[in-house]
Order: structure tokens, then C-alpha cells, then sequence
């Protein structure tokens, strides 16, 4: 199993830039891709982005391709969450999550962090 924690959210204005990071632990030397998704009030969870283990691939919802960039630190086990011209409608509870099957990560993965609060005012 992996735990995942997030840490870096916070209020930001729009226009702004917020990074956020996942530090996992557990049964981290098994590769496992990592993926981002958020969770504004009232709406569904939605997939933002993701990245295999080795960082060759990564993938992002057309809302925030261009503007948000995935990455990961294997060493550190950190997967860090850049997030640049934020608008308003970015706004969520933003979770990190995990699966050992890339495949899975989009749509089911196995393993979930607690979430961070992510605030753009406008």
C-alpha cells in the first residue's frame, strides 16, 4: 500500500501561481503512477493530471493543459503540482492519488490523500 499526504494549498488570486506536493510512504520502491484530481463544491471529482513512475508520460484534463504542470521526485518520493494563471473556477479540494496500474490511475486508482484546500479569488 502507499499513504499520500498533500501539502501547498492555500488562497491565491487569480492570475497567481500555487505548487502543491505529495509526499507518499509505504510500499513506494513498487513503480506506481501518480495522478492529481480536485473536487470544487458541489461537483464531482474530476481528474486534473497525471504521471508514470518514471515521468516519461504525463497527461492532463484539457481545463488545465497549459497552465498546470505535473512532476515527481523519486527520490524523495514527492510528486510536486505546479499551478500557474489560476482562475477562479480552479477552485477545489485538490487530492492526490495512486495506483501501482497506470492504466487504472484516471479512473479508479487504489490510493487517496486526505486533499488540500486550493482558494482562487477573483
Amino acid at each position: 500500500q502507499v499513504q499520500l499526504v498533500e501539502s501547498g494549498g492555500g488562497l491565491v488570486q487569480a492570475g497567481g501561481s500555487l505548487r502543491l506536493s505529495c509526499s507518499a510512504s509505504g510500499r513506494t520502491a513498487r513503480p506506481y503512477g501518480v495522478g492529481w484530481f480536485r473536487q470544487a463544491p458541489g461537483k464531482e471529482r474530476e481528474f486534473v493530471c497525471a504521471i508514470t513512475y518514471t515521468g516519461s508520460r504525463t497527461d492532463y484534463s484539457d481545463s488545465v493543459k497549459g497552465r498546470f504542470t505535473i512532476s515527481r521526485d523519486n527520490t524523495k518520493n514527492t510528486v510536486d503540482l505546479q499551478m500557474n494563471s489560476l482562475k477562479p473556477e480552479d477552485t477545489a479540494v485538490y487530492y492526490c492519488a495512486a495506483d501501482y496500474l497506470y492504466a487504472d490511475l484516471a479512473r479508479r486508482p487504489d490510493y487517496w490523500g486526505q486533499g488540500t484546500q486550493v482558494t482562487v479569488s477573483s
